[in-house]
């Protein structure tokens, strides 16, 4: 059998997925097998056109499919990749209605939300907990109860509940007004809203910047018809993955087992708290520049910056991360840091600028990463400045005579959503270099997301000038300068298989090698 936990919330930008993840994770260290599905009432059909202004960081999974950030947020807590299977969207479902609709497949019926849409999400959802078998199933509704793109999930989620063991989560927000009293009201009218459309939560996870007080919970548990101990305090923390821990310090594992009818267990989370105590007594600092083009919306690059917490995890390390806005960069202040990474990006906007730090960084020795664009601007940088051509550049950004960087074979640029060279892909390391030093491998597999490649007819030039190529699938993906002490570039994104329980390879390396340069310096 399998059970399920619905997630809902009053608001969004709650942390619905970290109350998720968090779920997940204990449920997991328990020792249950556990799937989790997020839902996005959005049209779009996927997140692969949306600005990161929109939503944040586009993540990628393994099978190439283009994600809410929220996908990365449950690998990373779990440990485990998801796929295209685990998002849903009322774009994929309406898409998946018209198509049927069109092949005559609905026999002449007319096509309504009820009850064509609901069964197309829970055929959605039981097609994931069919394929992976597990004993819950964690879906997490986005956006805002009361809004009208969420109403037919919640609907799902009622009927669904006539049939199955369903646990209702519902995530609110409570704030602390100029009294210092924690208010209520906003929480009351919340699940006001869900017991319009039929759900009554079984559990409410409070989020405030203190802890819940004892007056705010029992007039919680009043008002909305709760027990006072399945009000869940989640209250503001400065790390993340500390939730689980807090959400089982209150025995909402032992609660959450009962409601259905299962053995109580504890979750231990040994792993995890290991390695907080390990960050907790760090005593070695680093600061590092990342230099990008959405530096205001750190959640743009949501995925680089947890990569380098699981470094300090993983080294006892303190690492500072300085967000500067290319077109605002101050190259003499660079210096200051002692690493510098360029990520990706889309557009010409901010590639000088970038271009003018991966020189400091080469020519200053400081310790540099570039990824997917950062790639694409090492190579521009270097034919310019090493080489000799001053007019290098990427066809994405200007016609030129010599397009160092240039579209991808079978790109058609009129064609967006899900057209880009996306996913796992195979990478050959050669022996003896940096890259086979941080892998300990010949061939590696990692994700990619971009339509511009290294072009290959000036591989030659590059080599002979001093550039190392050395990772390659039918296109370089790595890049290094072997007289530096550490430069090294991936046209893919590394960022996205890295795990508090398994952090990437190549932001370890990064790391160390910016606390060998602070050491010396």
């Amino acid at each position: 059998m399998t059970y399920y936990i619905f997630v809902t919330g009053s608001m969004s930008g709650l942390g619905k997925g970290l109350v998720s993840a968090s779920i997940a994770k204990i449920l997991q260290d328990i020792g249950y097998k556990v799937s989790i599905v997020k839902i996005d009432p959005y049209l779009n059909v996927d997140a692969g056109t949306m600005s990161p202004y929109e939503h944040g960081e586009v993540f990628v999974t393994a099978d190439g499919y283009e994600a809410d950030q929220d996908l990365g947020l449950y690998e990373r807590f779990l440990n485990r990749d998801m796929t295209k299977a685990n998002n849903i969207t009322s774009g994929r479902v309406y898409q998946a209605i018209l198509r049927k609709e069109r092949q005559g497949k609905y026999l002449g019926k007319t096509v309504q939300i009820v009850p064509h849409a609901i069964d197309e999400i829970l055929f959605e959802i039981d097609e994931v907990v069919k394929k992976e078998k597990p004993c819950f199933c964690i879906v997490e509704i986005g956006g805002t109860v009361g809004d009208i793109e969420s109403a037919v999930f919640l609907e799902a989620a009622r009927q669904l509940s006539l049939e199955k063991k369903v646990c209702f989560v519902h995530v609110t927000f409570v704030p602390t007004l100029t009294l210092e009293e924690q208010k209520t009201k906003l929480t009351q009218q919340s699940v006001r809203g869900l017991r319009e459309v039929g759900i009554e939560p079984n559990f409410i996870f409070a989020r405030s910047n203190a802890k819940l007080s004892g007056y705010a919970r029992k007039k919680i548990a009043l008002f909305c018809n709760v027990q006072p101990e399945n009000i869940i305090s989640a209250y503001d923390v400065d790390d993340i993955y500390t939730l689980p821990l807090n959400f089982a310090q209150q025995n909402f594992d032992i609660l959450l087992l009962r409601k259905f009818g299962l053995h109580a267990r504890k979750a231990k989370l040994r792993n995890w708290k290991v390695a907080l105590e390990k960050k907790k007594q760090a005593k070695r600092r680093i600061k590092i520049a990342i230099i990008g083009k959405y530096s205001k919306l750190k959640d743009a690059y949501v995925s680089i910056e947890q990569a380098l917490k699981h470094c300090e995890y993983a080294l006892a390390l303190n690492i500072l991360l300085e967000w500067l806005e290319a077109e605002k960069l101050d190259i003499e202040e660079l210096k200051k840091y002692d690493g510098i990474l360029v990520p990706g990006g889309f557009g010409v906007r901010g590639t000088e600028e970038k271009i003018k730090a991966i020189k400091l960084a080469r020519e200053k020795n400081i310790p540099f990463l570039g990824l997917c664009l950062g790639f694409q601007l090492a190579v521009i940088e270097f034919a310019r400045d090493v080489i000799g051509m001053g007019d290098a550049s990427s066809a994405e950004f200007m016609k030129t005579a010599n397009p160092v960087i240039n579209l991808l074979p079978g790109q058609d640029l009129d064609k967006m959503g899900g057209t880009m060279r996306l996913g796992e892909q195979t990478c050959s390391i050669k022996e003896g270099t940096l890259a086979y030093r941080i892998y300990k491998k010949n061939v590696i597999k990692e994700r990619h997301r971009h339509r511009y490649e290294f072009n290959y007819a000036y591989s030659k030039q590059f080599e002979q000038a001093g550039m190392v190529f050395s990772g390659t699938s039918r296109f370089v993906e790595i890049l290094e300068l072997p007289g530096h002490g550490f430069f090294i570039a991936t046209q893919f994104h590394p960022e996205f298989k890295s795990r508090l329980e398994q952090p990437a390879p190549i932001f370890l390396a990064f790391s160390r090698a910016c606390l060998n340069y602070k050491k010396k310096r």
